[in-house]
């Protein structure tokens, strides 16, 4: 399970992404302030724990403790130029993942609780644009997409969507890294892909 809420931070030095297969390390990322704290790091960082705080409308202990535990479990580490006790931190990856499947129960479970935990902070964010897009210009409130399909898929399907979907989205990856690369008027925008087999909809087999 990718995790790509928000862009990751300019480096091309980085690791691509960073797999949590560890149930302490998949309970850990589950917090809504943890998974912001990363992606604030890949969009903004480095930073110190007093400008997460600045970031986050919590406090700098709060911060600087829970960056601590993302560092424990290699989500981030310490960049380099610190003063003193001012301690910069930096995203030691582009990109978080979590196994979609586990044999062992205990993965299988703390991967699907992070899995919950970022659809709610999903939710969370797209309530947050919705409630600020009466301020977007018209041409952006006119290209911003919200809507939804019911397909009927095998599960190979599925996979060669998302495959697809993927190779679409592969070649603006760069811009992230690479603001040259951006043309004018670019702004970033929040890509999600969410497909779900619907526990809703009465699945019935071909006669």
């Amino acid at each position: 399970m990718p995790e790509e809420i928000i862009d990751p931070r300019s480096g091309g030095e980085q690791p691509r992404t960073v797999r949590l297969t560890d149930p302490r390390a998949l309970r850990a990322y589950a917090h809504p302030l943890r998974m912001t704290l990363v992606g604030l790091l890949r969009s903004s960082g480095p930073f110190t724990a007093t400008r997460a705080a600045e970031l986050t409308g919590e406090s700098v202990a709060s911060c600087s403790y829970h960056l601590r535990i993302l560092a424990k479990y290699g989500l981030v580490e310490e960049a380099p130029g610190g003063r003193g006790r001012e301690k910069p931190w930096q995203a030691t990856a582009r990109y978080t993942e979590w196994p979609d499947y586990s044999e062992d129960p205990s993965v299988a479970q703390a991967a699907d609780a992070l899995s919950a935990a970022a659809a709610e902070l999903y939710f969370e964010r797209i309530t947050r644009a919705m409630e600020k897009r009466h301020l977007l210009p018209r041409e952006w409130r006119e290209a911003e997409q919200f809507g939804d399909s019911l397909l009927h898929l095998t599960h190979e399907e599925l996979t060669e969507l998302g495959a697809g979907i993927d190779a679409l989205l592969r070649p603006y990856e760069a811009r992230a890294s690479d603001p040259s690369l951006r043309p004018e008027g670019a702004r970033p925008v929040s890509v999600l892909r969410i497909a779900y087999l619907d526990p809703d909809v009465p699945d019935s087999e071909k006669e």
